[in-house]
């Protein structure tokens, strides 16, 4: 359980030892999670401002770069499936992206790679949370070993 923002830290520095060279996170949780905010510690540790990494909402994609690589950054909210992806160039960004971070993932689920780690952050108090990770594919089986 995550108690404070913090706390966020030493698991998105984990995370980033573990991941595979590229990767597709699925975040899912309630409005309020978290989701942008742990996307935020993520890319301090990869070498990302975490001031510049906002709530995509409303541009849907954010692109973010440093030296280890770009992080993709999309929330899904606003798409009514799949089909709407094509729209915002979705294809070319997930490309060029080393880590692809993905809110709101069930609105894309037919979309969504095979090879995947999906993230639940349930609140469990108003700083509490709890993390799930669950991976898909055998890239993310040692993730999820290092995660425990």
């Amino acid at each position: 359980m995550i108690t404070t923002e913090a706390d966020l830290a030493p698991l998105a520095q984990t995370l980033a030892a573990a991941l595979p060279d590229r990767c597709f996170i699925a975040l899912v949780g309630d409005l309020g999670a978290g989701k942008t905010t742990f996307v935020k510690a993520f890319a301090a540790v990869v070498g990302i401002d975490p001031a510049e990494v906002v709530s995509p909402t409303f541009g849907l994609v954010h692109e973010h770069s440093s030296r280890a690589g770009i992080l993709l950054h999309a929330d899904m909210y606003r798409l009514t499936g799949p089909d709407d992806l094509h729209e915002v160039g979705w294809e070319d960004a997930v490309a060029r992206a080393k880590w692809v971070f993905v809110e709101w993932p069930e609105r894309i689920t037919a979309a969504l790679p095979a090879d995947r780690l999906d993230v639940a952050i349930t609140i469990d108090a108003p700083t509490a949370r709890t993390f799930t990770f669950t991976g898909h594919g055998p890239a993310h089986e040692p993730v999820i070993a290092r995660l425990r």
